[in-house]
């Protein structure tokens, strides 16, 4: 199973966001922001592509697999659900196919990486685009976290087991069982 890795920005310098690209080999940084323009000095797409040309590594801008501006609102509104409502319906549209595509392609061919300005995976359109990867393309993900050891993402839901609850007569039996507390 081919591989790619996913990196966010939001705490950390750009000397520790490349060295953790270096560090994880990474050939191509794949810029999932629909808008690569950053109020965090070196994280607009010239200055960052230009860096990453010094350190070696490429830069590719895929905008259609960035947030449509309603879903980054919802997110900043904390409404997780209509941000991912919002992406879902972006990744079904045949550009976004395209660029899923090129994307996973990509990945066959060299190392890529991911990203997008979160710190944390779980709450960035970036793991929806790499579950997407994975299910379509077979393409599993590791989550890097500039100054930290790479994270690969937690086992899915359906491979959970849950503990099933206990029925009424077996929390009888229990507390039947029980010793009591003597008053005293």
């Amino acid at each position: 199973m081919s591989r790619i890795w996913t990196i966010g920005y939001e705490r950390t310098g750009l000397a520790d966001f490349i060295a953790a690209l270096k560090a994880a080999r990474v050939k191509t940084l794949v810029d999932v922001r629909e808008v690569p323009l950053s109020r965090r000095a070196g994280f607009s797409k010239n200055v960052l592509a230009g860096s990453l040309a010094e350190a070696g590594i490429g830069y590719i801008h895929m905008k259609a697999l960035g947030t449509p501006k309603l879903g980054r609102e919802a997110a900043r509104r904390g409404d997780a659900k209509t941000m991912h409502r919002i992406f879902e319906a972006r990744l079904a549209e045949p550009e976004s196919q395209l660029a899923l595509s090129q994307t996973a392609e990509l990945a066959g061919k060299n190392r890529i990486c991911l990203m997008c300005l979160e710190h944390d995976w779980r709450v960035c359109h970036r793991n929806i685009v790499a579950q997407h990867l994975e299910a379509e393309f077979g393409l599993s993900s590791t989550h890097l976290s500039p100054g930290l050891s790479p994270e690969s993402p937690p086992p899915r839901a359906r491979s959970r087991t849950r503990r099933a609850p206990r029925s009424p007569a077996r929390v009888q039996a229990r507390r039947a069982t029980r010793p009591r507390k003597r008053r005293e």
